[in-house]
């Protein structure tokens, strides 16, 4: 069994018991629930060319199953404002609690500190966890599709938008994208970590989205860490990173975050003095 077939059965185990303690009509009874959402491709979106930096998604999480606990000095809303004050477009929140020791109630927590979009960032296998989502305040969710079948994903990724919430849509291969039906996708990433073998490769994002359409939102997830590898996305048409390991590493992840933004704008800007 892979690293990712032992979550997926955990998560599976997991909703039946939480079905059963909390019923989706008492989740739908939180003020969250029907509250507005922010968009997350609009904050994610870069029409401004390879000289404007990627979008950043900041990840708040404390451990993961590849490197054990992160972040064991965890304060997950002084962060949350840490990434709104350093210029995040958007917040990524674990949820997952078997392996990365996330839950819901970091991210209820996480939405009234910040308000920019939040993405709920677990393990989607059932219909019942976007109603958790849009109910501890997700304005989005990420579905794996090395988790799901074309068609489960295709009906959660519908499911998900009657209810309020943007899907972001991750891959690793051209044999998963070539599966996707890319009218129903706005935002599509790729995680450059293996989910079988956790191994990076953080040219995988640009190789695996070249040929989708201009109107997708493209982002790159995974095993991101400078200036440099951000750069590179960018001139190779990434609109968006998602970031965590790098960030949570740090003594001061908001401070690492303004750093990382400054560094890579300034390379992007000398590569194109360089070009001129």
């Amino acid at each position: 069994m892979t690293i990712l077939d032992q979550i997926l059965a955990d998560t599976r185990a997991l909703v039946l018991r939480r079905k059963t303690e909390v019923p989706v009509a008492a989740l739908e009874t939180r003020a969250a629930f029907t509250a507005p959402t922010l968009s997350l491709a609009a904050a994610l979106r870069r029409d401004g060319g390879p000289k404007q930096p990627p979008a950043i998604i900041a990840e708040i999480k404390k451990a993961s199953p590849s490197k054990g606990v992160i972040a064991p000095d965890f304060h997950p809303i002084d962060t949350a404002r840490a990434y709104k004050q350093a210029g995040a477009a958007a917040i990524s929140v674990l949820t997952e609690p078997t392996h990365f020791q996330g839950s819901l109630d970091i991210l209820g927590k996480v939405r009234h500190a910040a308000d920019i979009p939040l993405l709920r960032k677990d393990f989607i296998v059932d219909a019942y966890q976007l109603v958790e989502a849009r109910a501890y305040g997700a304005d989005a969710v990420l579905l794996i599709a090395a988790a799901l079948d074309p068609v489960h994903l295709r009906d959660l990724h519908d499911t998900a938008t009657a209810i309020g919430l943007e899907c972001l849509v991750e891959v690793h291969d051209a044999d998963e994208l070539g599966a996707l039906d890319l009218d129903r996708v706005q935002i599509l990433g790729v995680n450059n970590r293996d989910l079988k073998t956790f191994d990076v490769d953080v040219e995988r994002a640009p190789r695996v989205l070249a040929d989708v359409p201009e109107r997708i939102v493209r982002v790159a997830e995974s095993g991101l860490r400078d200036a440099a590898d951000l750069a590179m996305l960018r001139q190779r048409g990434i609109d968006a990173v998602l970031i965590g390991e790098t960030f949570m590493r740090a003594r001061h992840p908001g401070d690492a975050l303004a750093s990382l933004r400054r560094a890579t704008a300034d390379r992007l800007a000398h590569s194109l003095r360089l070009a001129s």
